[in-house]
């Protein structure tokens, strides 16, 4: 791992059009901006935290918080710490009773973690050299929404080489079937009046 270089979270955005969410990073000491393409729902977790919101019931990322908390577990940090074959790793380093352990992570997990338990947020700067833009965040999320919205087969070209970097958790992407089945959520009608199941009864 070459050098760390500390992050803060600059935004949380999503485009409308394409529905895409980005988390952007910015570098405290450079006017660099590290992009990252997350799902919908740890976008959420993350935003809800930096605005001072708190779910009625604890989250996953709350539980997990809670859970190292009980156990006498302190996380020192976060690192995003690799971008390989456009994909991004990330780290959660934790320390109990002077033992430290590095726990592999995507982004959007460490990063959700990191506004719980308010720690400092790093990233490698091979990370930085290979995907930080030097660019207003606006027009990050506006290629973003490019890439997602261009067909044409001059689009996709360009696409495959600009692609934005996904995430994963250790050397496995994350599962493409939970893709599917936040699209399948997403696509279901909110019953506002608190309908009923097949049965009659009241749905909770």
């Amino acid at each position: 791992m070459g050098r760390l270089v500390e992050m803060v979270i600059e935004s949380v955005r999503v485009h409308m059009l394409s529905n895409r969410h980005v988390v952007i990073l910015k570098d405290t000491e450079d006017d660099r901006y590290l992009p990252i393409w997350i799902g919908a729902w740890e976008a959420s977790a993350i935003a809800m935290r930096l605005q001072g919101l708190t779910a009625e019931r604890p989250l996953t990322h709350d539980l997990f918080a809670a859970a190292l908390d009980q156990l006498g577990v302190s996380v020192e940090r976060v690192v995003i710490s690799e971008l390989d074959d456009e994909t991004y790793h990330a780290q959660i380093h934790l320390e109990r009773d002077g033992v430290k352990v590095e726990v592999d992570a995507r982004p959007s997990d460490a990063l959700a973690l990191a506004v719980r338990a308010e720690v400092r947020i790093f990233a490698d700067e091979d990370v930085l050299a290979q995907a930080a833009l030097a660019a207003d965040p606006d027009e990050v999320v506006a290629e973003g929404a490019d890439d997602a919205d261009d067909e044409s087969a001059s689009g996709a070209a360009e696409r495959a080489r600009r692609r934005p970097p996904i995430e994963s958790i250790g050397d496995a992407p994350a599962d493409p079937r939970l893709a599917m089945f936040r699209d399948f959520v997403n696509s279901l009608d909110h019953d506002q009046g608190g309908g009923s199941d097949s049965g009659g009864r009241r749905s909770s």
